[in-house]
């Protein structure tokens, strides 16, 4: 008897809804045991401590330039096209203020996301995924060792920092910039700036902004790296995974953008 079309694909979009929610709980159960790894100090002694510092290095600081110079140039013509119109329509005095909103709590610390996960955290991911394809996990074990702080807590911490590098200095470098735009190369407007900065960062809307820099930083960290570590050991498995947690970064960092938004102006 031939099976019932509306009971199999019934059943196929369980499995499926299944499987989407299972790797939901991967990237929250990694995302506990990386936080609590991280605050033992067991995970930073000895020889662990310049395995992981080589790796936060060898992470950031090769992004830091490109990522700071593209930021500049992006962030000079908005500057300079934000100037100019609220100029035009008698509103210079609103323009600094909605440019360090726009710029500095919204765009930059996506910016930063998008670029962390495209330059490292996936890279990193598939690093890793390879490294189980070829038994990398069972050989450390076999030495005695553990995978999850060995190979694993590395990079997730130079994932987030990367993103918290990034997000940090091109922010500042984006209010110094609006800044010279505004006023010059002189100190006279420096008063009226440093206000306009600080009511925009009210304490609210500064610790805002902290947990969304490290959210988007773990969002763009964890699930990569969780899927690499839960996917099959299959030759091609891990392309099929890598286009689920894109998708899965892209819905939670607009997510956290959303919660922002409604944070800051709600």
């Amino acid at each position: 008897m031939a099976a019932n079309p509306s009971s199999a694909a019934g059943s196929g979009l369980l499995h499926a809804t299944q499987a989407w929610l299972a790797g939901w709980w991967q990237v929250v159960h990694l995302g506990a045991l990386m936080l609590v790894l991280a605050l033992s100090a067991a995970s930073h002694c000895g020889s662990r401590w310049p395995a992981m510092a080589t790796q936060l290095v060898r992470v950031c600081l090769p992004m830091l330039p490109g990522f700071t110079v593209v930021t500049a140039l992006i962030s000079l013509v908005i500057i300079r096209i934000v100037t100019v119109t609220a100029l035009s329509y008698g509103l210079s005095q609103y323009a600094l203020e909605m440019l360090v909103r726009v710029l500095v709590l919204e765009l930059i610390p996506l910016a930063a996301a998008l670029y962390a996960s495209l330059r490292a955290t996936l890279p990193m991911a598939g690093e890793l995924a390879a490294l189980r394809q070829q038994g990398g996990f069972e050989a450390l074990l076999s030495q005695g060792r553990q995978p999850l702080i060995d190979l694993v807590l590395p990079r997730v911490l130079a994932g987030m920092l990367t993103v918290m590098l990034l997000a940090a200095l091109s922010g500042v470098l984006t209010l110094l910039l609006a800044y010279l735009s505004v006023h010059g190369f002189t100190l006279g407007g420096f008063e009226g700036f440093s206000r306009t900065v600080g009511r925009v960062f009210s304490p609210v809307v500064s610790l805002i902004f902290s947990l969304k820099v490290v959210l988007l930083g773990a969002a763009v960290t964890l699930i990569p790296l969780s899927a690499a570590m839960h996917t099959g050991l299959k030759r091609g498995a891990w392309a099929s995974a890598e286009l689920q947690s894109m998708l899965r970064m892209v819905i939670v960092m607009l997510g956290i953008e959303i919660a922002s938004l409604v944070g800051n102006y709600y």
